[in-house]
């Protein structure tokens, strides 16, 4: 097995010589002359702590230049033992794949989406620690030439044609291999019956073996067999006994922290998690979490992070639960969350200008929450980005730390936007979104429910799942009110109203925009007055009451004339002019029209000027007048001449 941070592999050639070979092998499909219709599944069983995920790295490392399409990897279980979501899955596996994930998708949107984008690609899908077949199956390309390497506890009963290897311990010669790679050779030599039964007592395990192996190395001047003798001593299985011997000789500070690791999302953390986790300095931190990983009680991963072994977190928990107060626990998850929450606030306040409140603000942070460039700060972000959301599930799933769940989500949302913007962080902002929603039905929040509806219902409109995004803005206006929040209120009417609209339903669609527009009036708003104005003129004119639709759109242009906005303006009387054509009366249409261009001229908007033309032109040739229409025709053709001769000097000029 591979040892914390090394490249080296121990033992195990018959079990990968094995799995090799059941690549080859024939399957039931093939029996029967027909083709495999989806990816040769391995399997590698064993308990936790055995080097199941070892075993399988080592295998695709061995095969992966037969899969020129990649290796892509889904961890199904947290590392204390929680199954995790299989859509979380999926959306992980998409985000490698680098395929656009539809906000909001449900759990057979997003496998599809992944079965599609591997169905392509002659690729490993590695998925570590699955707990059964129902979460695994769905994720199954439909590849015969792609290959899928499971980890599991046991059998994945319900997916054909999969036979587990199943691992024990290490062989005594390669366990003492691995065992020799953390201590020297030297006391492995001089006592050779003594490190047999000290790897005896591991069970061979290399998950036990590892533990063993950095106590030995921390200590010297001690011998293989006096380990031996202590580990007997303890009561438990191997990975138990090692574990808690590796706890014990630990100075205290180093063993709260190590014990606070327990808490960390993911099992993952930084010298910034552990150091608010325990109430200690970065620096110290940082040490300590080397010291650690050379034990071999985490693992280094890239980008300053360090992970917990998952065997190893459900023993942390215990003995957080036997030496620390539930209260201080509850005190370190809050100094975690509001360390990220600063760290969030840097990362987004860094993209801001020189000289805004926020950089001065930034400058104001001590060094150690600063990032010194946008680059880094976004590096950070990208590289945190699973933590985060991690971190803000389980603020909101605690219960008792709403507050600091709303805060830390929040900053999410706005350095996640900030860095990526919206549209690239649309997945990720529908979730955060539901974690507001979560704690704020929780908590009888009316004001944060209704905001929450709304950038749902936003996000839901956007990919199309129109009736989706109507019961959101019906519940946001309902929250709105129970909040007396009267932005949240006229939104979500005017949404509703665009949702209806969409469906094709006018007539609920009109009610509900003069709704809107009743409560604008009573505010005064003018700029939402012109503009609902404009919606119940469009939804008039789809129903074909024309009459109400030009009053509409007379009174939304008189709106935009009355606020200066002349563009505005220009296009609700081209609007007007339009529904005076589809009610027969070419001859106002064509006045109307006119003035709009008028003041689509006094606007200085070339490109509706132009638009407007063609309509004239189009009206003249109705009204009998060809010659009158070819120089309307022939005047928006030198418009738009002279609108593109303007860009590309502006563009040239941005080029110089």
């Amino acid at each position: 097995m591979a040892t914390a941070g090394s490249r080296h592999f121990f033992g195990r050639q018959r079990e990968l010589k094995a799995l090799r070979a059941d690549i080859e092998r024939t399957g039931l499909d093939t029996l029967t002359g027909r083709k495999a219709p989806r990816a040769r599944v391995l399997l590698v069983a064993g308990r936790p702590g055995s080097g199941r995920t070892a075993l399988a790295e080592e295998l695709i490392a061995s095969v992966a230049d037969r899969y020129p399409d990649g290796v892509y990897r889904a961890r199904l279980t947290e590392p204390g033992g929680e199954p995790v979501p299989t859509a979380r899955a999926a959306r992980a596996l998409l985000r490698d794949l680098k395929v656009a994930e539809p906000p909001g998708a449900a759990e057979d949107e997003l496998t599809q989406l992944v079965r599609e984008a591997l169905g392509t690609r002659r690729a490993v899908l590695l998925l570590d620690d699955a707990v059964d077949a129902e979460q695994a199956d769905p994720l199954l390309p439909d590849h015969p030439d792609a290959l899928v390497v499971a980890v599991a506890r046991g059998p994945l009963t319900g997916i054909p044609d999969v036979r587990p290897c199943t691992l024990g311990g290490l062989d005594p010669k390669s366990a003492i291999e691995l065992l020799t790679s953390a201590t020297g050779s030297v006391r492995i030599t001089v006592d050779p019956q003594a490190a047999e039964a000290l790897v005896e007592e591991c069970g061979g395990l290399p998950g036990a073996v590892v533990l063993a192996g950095g106590w030995l190395a921390g200590r010297p001047e001690t011998s293989v067999a006096d380990l031996a003798k202590r580990l007997r001593g303890l009561t438990g299985d191997p990975l138990t006994r090692a574990f808690l011997l590796a706890h014990q000789a630990l100075p205290q500070p180093a063993a709260r922290i190590l014990r606070f690791l327990a808490l960390a999302p993911l099992g993952r953390a930084d010298a910034h998690t552990a150091s608010a986790l325990a109430g200690c300095s970065v620096s110290a931190a940082a040490t300590t979490l080397a010291d650690f990983a050379r034990l071999g009680l985490v693992a280094e991963v890239p980008d300053g992070q360090y992970e917990v072994p998952g065997h190893l977190v459900p023993l942390l928990r215990t003995q957080l639960e036997e030496h620390d107060r539930p209260a201080e626990a509850q005190l370190a998850r809050a100094r975690m969350l509001e360390r990220a929450v600063r760290l969030l606030q840097s990362c987004r306040a860094v993209t801001e200008p020189e000289g805004s409140p926020a950089r001065r603000r930034l400058a104001g942070l001590p060094r150690a929450l600063r990032f010194p460039t946008e680059e880094e700060a976004a590096r950070w972000l990208a590289s945190r980005r699973p933590v985060l959301l991690a971190c803000a599930r389980l603020a909101v799933a605690d219960g008792e730390l709403d507050t600091l769940a709303r805060r830390l989500i929040a900053s999410l949302v706005r350095a996640l936007t900030a860095h990526g913007g919206a549209e690239a962080a649309a997945p990720d902002l529908y979730g955060l979104h539901r974690l507001v929603l979560d704690v704020a039905e929780r908590r009888g929040l009316h004001r944060e429910r209704a905001a929450a509806l709304l950038n749902l219902g936003d996000l839901d409109a956007r990919t199309g799942r129109t009736k989706d995004a109507l019961l959101r803005y019906r519940s946001a206006w309902e929250a709105g009110r129970e909040a007396n929040d009267p932005y949240a209120t006229g939104r979500a009417m005017e949404s509703v109203g665009g949702s209806y609209q969409e469906l094709g339903d006018w007539q609920r669609a009109g009610d509900w925009y003069g709704r809107a527009l009743a409560h604008r009036l009573a505010r005064d708003e003018r700029a939402d007055q012109a503009r609902l104005y404009g919606r119940l003129g469009a939804v008039q004119t789809y129903a074909g009451r024309y009459g109400e639709a030009l009053r509409h759109w007379r009174a939304a242009a008189a709106g935009h004339r009355r606020l200066g906005d002349l563009p505005g303006h220009a296009r609700a009387l081209s609007e007007a002019a339009r529904v005076q054509e589809y009610a027969g009366r070419p001859e106002e249409s064509l006045r109307t029209c006119e003035e709009a261009v008028e003041w689509a001229r006094r606007a200085k908007d070339v490109r509706l000027q132009a638009a407007l033309k063609l309509r004239l032109a189009d009206t003249l040739d109705r009204l009998g007048d060809p010659a009158s229409a070819r120089l309307h025709r022939a005047a928006a053709d030198r418009l738009l001449e002279t609108e593109r001769f303007a860009y590309e000097i502006r563009s040239g000029s941005a080029e110089d």
